[in-house]
């Protein structure tokens, strides 16, 4: 692991975190709880996450909560943990409780109606050789695992379709590792973040880890409140505090926050 703050001490951070009662363990999940595919149903966790996750929740006193770009109907049935934690998914406009309750933020209707517009570019973008998602308040064209050349192609149809939707469509365009996304303006994971530490308080302990660009928003929104980790095999520009190669670095990483059970007395 490597420490990208200069005043940033973690061992300092880990015998802290085992004083507090309010502690918080953000995670997003694709690309740093699992790795990435293809078949993006098929993206399970690292070997060894579901169970330290598991020991985390059933310990007791951490606020374990996944921050996803995924819908939380296609992040669920991939975790298989034994009991479910806190999940906002769609970049924060689902929220799912440990309960199962969930929230769905409502959206505004000129940008549904543009995505619903969005929605039927599909088979252009699979001519291309792309695959599209569908989420709430999002629209996601993937592109892993295809040539540069046919990745150009696909970026290139994207924005030139979104252009035609107009600047006051309400839809914001964002790129992630392996493809483009156009996203309903007003949420990211840095709001989800921002609501978070505002519910913890200020006396909390909160991490966030995260891979993609989009996960860039939850550090930016974590800085001077927490600790953003950056996960990811190779370095690159980050507004993280600590950088962690999975999977044996984030493993290490999750059990030395399982192993500090906290003052939960």
């Amino acid at each position: 692991m490597k420490i990208l703050r200069k005043e940033l001490d973690l061992a300092s951070f880990f015998q802290k975190l085992g004083t507090k009662v309010n502690r918080a363990l953000l995670l997003d999940y694709d690309g740093t709880l699992a790795p990435f595919r293809i078949e993006r149903e098929k993206a399970v966790p690292y070997p060894g996450v579901r169970e330290i996750l598991d020991n985390i929740i059933e310990t007791g006193g951490t606020r374990l909560i996944l921050i996803s770009g995924r819908s939380t109907k296609d992040l669920i049935p991939l975790l298989q943990l034994k009991k479910l934690p806190e999940i906002w998914g769609s970049h924060g406009w689902e929220r799912v409780l440990p309960g199962g309750e969930r929230e769905m933020v409502e959206m505004d209707k000129r940008a549904l109606q543009n995505l619903a517009e969005a929605d039927t570019w599909g088979d252009e973008i699979i001519a291309l050789g792309g695959r599209v998602e569908q989420k709430p308040a999002c629209l996601a064209v993937h592109w892993r695992g295809l040539d540069p050349g046919a990745v150009e192609k696909i970026r290139a149809k994207v924005l030139e379709k979104w252009a035609l939707l107009g600047q006051e469509s309400g839809l914001n365009i964002h790129e992630f590792d392996g493809g483009i996304e156009l996203r309903i303006a007003g949420r990211n994971k840095g709001y989800a973040v921002e609501k978070i530490c505002s519910e913890m308080g200020k006396d909390a302990v909160i991490a966030y880890l995260g891979d993609d660009l989009t996960d860039e928003d939850a550090f930016r929104a974590i800085k001077g409140k927490g600790l953003g980790v950056l996960v990811r095999s190779e370095l690159r520009p980050t507004a993280a505090d600590l950088w962690l190669r999975p999977p044996d670095e984030l493993l290490a990483f999750l059990t030395r926050w399982a192993e500090t059970p906290g003052n939960i007395t």
